[in-house]
């Protein structure tokens, strides 16, 4: 059966979750374009090149770019851990179109990608759906949940193509003094929620003297093969991501290693499995905070930009480990928009809260277990802008969160 004949079969507007973040099959991805008049397209931190036109909606809950700021965007929002039970009560997909590797006897793996894919499969399997596959050579072969059976695929296109690399962080002064001051926190055997970005970068920069980290994250990049090598990571202790994103070396470290194991995002993002983990240290980021330990990281004038993702799932997992920590980081002030960061009280719906301190240049503030009179002075002291302190004081009072000198 080829491609154009199964998909000729499908209901009408079907629903096609397709491979996302810096995965997409594009070859693939491009002949479902062409074939179907109306679907829709779900897809996780779809990048810029996706189609976007009439007859196709955009749906998500985690905006990349390639679907921010466009008309047909239909923004679900969910915890990235409970995607798997919209695809199964809600959003339940026609088609899966994958990005795999060629066959290796009878199985193949998903490479840098697993995240929700794995039960998108399972639901179109069971109700009868169509399950695509783009095999491409220079995926690297990864294992855990990324392997799955050569039978559960109904058709096979072969488009060999370069994956793309992430460009080389720059680290800037402001992000070297807060990932120092997040470095500072972490102790020998932590277990490590790595992000990518300069902030995470300059952290793990950090870390290269500890010894028997872990990592357990949703995603992780080249400064997790830095620690690998400066022998600061367990050895004993697979490394556990849902999907990755880096430079040629690391696709070439990962390939056949049997020390990363690519795990499901309900599992890897599940707040009970990520408390399991000893001294677990979630470091994430924000548009803003506040005076209240709230922190939006989603909405920019109302307007999606990007989504809970695994923020929400990382700070309550990392809270109920035994000497967890829930860390926010960010600049104090926003370069582009030119303003604070630290506001008196978000104007935006709330992405996640109770984290266990907030960090940008100028400092820690420590706010879980303090009061919120204590939580509001520590942002203000520790954390804001001078340019911004005396202001936030005077809104800290009419906040009630202080009183009046």
């Amino acid at each position: 059966m080829t491609l154009s004949q199964a998909l000729a079969r499908l209901p009408d507007n079907p629903r096609v979750v397709v491979s996302g973040n810096h995965a997409t099959p594009w070859h693939t991805l491009g002949l479902v374009d062409e074939a179907l008049a109306s679907y829709r397209l779900w897809m996780l931190n779809a990048q810029p090149g996706i189609p976007d036109r009439e007859g196709v909606t955009l749906e998500t809950s985690f905006v990349g770019p390639g679907m921010r700021r466009s008309p047909r965007l239909s923004y679900v929002p969910a915890r990235l851990s409970l995607v798997p039970n919209l695809f199964e009560t809600c959003l339940v997909p026609d088609v899966v179109v994958l990005h795999t590797t060629p066959p290796r006897d009878g199985r193949v793996s998903l490479g840098i990608e697993v995240n929700v894919l794995p039960a998108a499969l399972e639901v179109v399997r069971r109700r009868g759906g169509l399950v695509v596959a783009q095999t491409n050579r220079h995926l690297p072969w990864t294992y855990g949940d990324a392997l799955i059976d050569a039978a559960d695929v109904d058709v096979w296109v072969e488009a060999d193509a370069p994956l793309p690399a992430a460009p080389p962080s720059v680290i800037d002064e402001e992000s070297a003094r807060i990932g120092a001051m997040v470095a500072e926190r972490v102790g020998d055997g932590a277990t490590l929620q790595a992000g990518i970005g300069a902030v995470p970068d300059a952290t793990m920069h950090g870390l290269a003297r500890r010894r028997k980290l872990r990592i357990w994250t949703e995603m992780f990049s080249d400064s997790v093969l830095a620690l690998e090598r400066a022998g600061a990571l367990a050895r004993d202790v697979p490394i556990t991501a849902s999907f990755l994103f880096g430079s040629p070396e690391l696709m070439a470290w990962v390939d056949g290693n049997p020390r990363v194991e690519m795990v499901r995002t309900e599992v890897t993002n599940n707040p009970a499995r990520i408390a399991q983990n000893p001294s677990m240290v979630s470091v994430n980021t924000a548009l803003q905070v506040d005076l209240f330990g709230q922190a939006n990281a989603s909405r920019i004038n109302t307007r999606i930009h990007s989504g809970f993702g695994g923020q929400t799932d990382f700070i309550v997992g990392a809270l109920h480990s035994s000497g967890g920590q829930a860390l926010i980081a960010l600049r104090s002030w926003h370069p582009r928009a030119d303003c604070s960061t630290v506001v008196p009280l978000v104007d935006e719906p709330v992405t996640s809260f109770q984290m266990s301190a907030i960090i940008t240049e100028q400092g820690v503030a420590e706010v879980f277990g303090r009061d919120q009179g204590e939580q509001a002075r520590q942002i203000i002291e520790h954390a804001a802008h001078p340019s911004v302190r005396e202001e936030l004081r005077e809104e800290a009072v009419a906040l009630g969160l202080a009183r009046a000198s």
